[in-house]
């Protein structure tokens, strides 16, 4: 038996009969051969966590476009909040933790650089639209390591698929529309656990809105700070889930209340706010740009990316490429291809 069967019989041992074992995942798209020391789950995390596009979340904005201040959440730090959070709860369940964390470092992948504004404006200008728990999938399954994927497992391409709400319900009754695991729905609900909570703690930093602008029913019921909210609503997703015979992931009637109540606060007063939302049109104007002059311009594009693959309509790699830049990335190629560049004489 190597360290791989150990661990696997480890799962079966210790976890819920809930859980998700690694040795009875659905498999992978393309057959590969195990690892001696790592269960499918751990590898996938891994996989990851290495890849390119994961990097990359970095210098992605969350709410705020390049933010100067050092503590202003990005797309990365967003998700590593899901995956502390979604990892808590799967622990404290006695589901799969592996699983649980690669769903949720793989989540947002596909997300484009601006925030939303850029996925708004994907969804408009590209045939078909765009939704980036999709366009997640794809970079797993197509796009990273040149082509090639990451061959992840059915479950975890399943989380990441069905990960987010918008929105939307939390919890949904469509079967079709939720993760096939509970590790799946936990990091769909740890998604707006973390977001609700860091968006007004940024929004607050940033001098968008204040303390004494919160709902107060909400403040009384979840608390009244960041971590007493989060510890709140993760204890609450807890006790929960576990009074359910056959374990489903939810909150409490009156948590759900006020965490909509909190999400439809921000989507007014954050996101469509005039200060956030003048920075997303103008965000938009840069993505549209770029977008239409790649497709003018075929030969600068595959010089540009690399993407000439012959089997992909032009749209599609010009969409790909152009939700993999960074916020950094889009604002200097704008500046390059746009506007004059000074004239240096030595």
């Amino acid at each position: 038996m190597n360290i791989r069967e150990m661990l696997e019989q480890d799962e079966k041992m210790r976890l819920s009969p809930y859980a998700q074992l690694s040795s009875e995942t659905k498999g992978r798209k393309v057959e590969e051969e195990e690892c001696e020391i790592r269960p499918a789950y751990q590898h996938d995390r891994d996989s990851i966590l290495h890849s390119k596009s994961f990097r990359r979340l970095k210098h992605k904005t969350q709410v705020f476009l390049a933010p100067t201040g050092d503590h202003y959440r990005t797309r990365l730090t967003h998700t590593l909040e899901v995956s502390q959070i979604a990892r808590t709860i799967a622990k404290s369940l006695k589901l799969n933790e592996d699983l649980t964390e690669a769903i949720a470092l793989g989540h947002d992948l596909g997300h484009t650089s601006f925030g939303h504004a850029g996925e708004a404006v994907l969804n408009e200008i590209f045939p078909g639209g765009f939704r980036h728990p999709e366009q997640s999938l794809r970079v797993v399954d197509v796009l990273e390591k040149d082509g090639k994927g990451l061959n992840l497992t059915h479950e975890v391409r399943d989380g990441i698929l069905k990960h987010s709400k918008g929105e939307g319900d939390i919890i949904i009754s469509d079967p079709q529309s939720m993760a096939d695991t509970l590790e799946g729905q936990i990091v769909r609900i740890a998604d707006i656990i973390a977001y609700v909570n860091h968006d007004i703690d940024d929004a607050i930093r940033a001098g968008v809105i204040s303390y004494r602008d919160l709902p107060q029913d909400c403040v009384k019921i979840l608390g009244d700070s960041h971590s007493r909210r989060i510890d709140a609503m993760v204890k609450d997703v807890i006790k929960v889930s576990k009074k359910v015979d056959n374990m489903e992931i939810s909150l409490s009637e009156t948590f759900m209340e006020a965490t909509v109540k909190l999400r439809e606060f921000l989507y007014k007063e954050v996101y469509f706010g005039e200060v956030v939302y003048s920075n997303f049109i103008k965000a938009s104007k840069i993505l549209k740009e770029l977008y239409n002059h790649f497709l003018e311009h075929e030969e600068e594009f595959l010089k540009e990316s690399g993407m000439s693959d012959a089997n992909e309509p032009l749209e599609r790699r010009v969409c790909d490429f152009i939700a993999g830049m960074t916020d950094r990335y889009a604002f200097n190629f704008y500046e390059k291809i746009f506007l004059p560049q000074p004239w240096l004489v030595i």
